[in-house]
């Protein structure tokens, strides 16, 4: 993967498949502490303490189709590898946590890639999940939680043309005003 959302969409993915309802993703660059930080919390089905010791290895993975998992091994391995860390805990019945830091200078450290249409991808092909993103950038943050606009919209799909657009501009205008590096 080349870069960082496509592993957030990776992850994202995973917590659908879990049955999760509400999926949290937090993004956080700190210019001063020299990081990246990414975290994605759900409230899904969970996994046994077995299987989170084993989820990095590629040739463990949950999915019927292809025996390998390599998503959650190639984001480990490229935080590690730009002098970070990769951390996931679950518990059964109540969900998954995956949190990975990057040094945001490394110089081997992928681009974060298009936050905006990583999120308008995820809002609009998951309509049964509350979706709640936050990005950070140093002391300037842009938060957003579906269930407002869902409740706001009082009927009104969400896939709509004009509120494709409106929800795109949310996006595309409170992560540029955050200046990402």
């Amino acid at each position: 993967m080349r870069e960082l959302t496509l592993h957030i969409l990776d992850i994202a993915a995973n917590s659908v498949s879990a049955g999760a309802e509400k999926i949290i993703i937090s993004i956080e660059e700190n210019t001063n502490k020299d990081t990246l930080s990414i975290k994605v919390v759900d409230n899904g089905k969970g996994m046994n303490a077995d299987m989170v010791k084993r989820i990095t290895d590629p040739f463990v993975t949950s999915r019927t189709e292809r025996k390998v998992g390599l998503g959650i091994p190639l984001l480990k391995y490229a935080a590690e590898s730009c002098n970070g860390w990769f951390k996931i805990s679950s518990e059964l019945g109540k969900g998954t946590q995956v949190a990975v830091q990057f040094q945001l200078s490394h110089i081997d450290r992928m681009p974060l890639g298009d936050i905006a249409d990583t999120f308008l991808t995820l809002v609009l092909g998951t309509l049964n999940v509350n979706w709640i993103f936050s990005v950070k950038h140093d002391d300037k943050e842009f938060y957003f939680d579906d269930s407002e606009l869902k409740r706001e919209l009082e009927g009104i799909e969400l896939t709509e043309p004009e509120v494709i657009r409106f929800i795109r501009s949310i996006f595309e205008e409170g992560i540029e005003e955050l200046q990402l590096t």
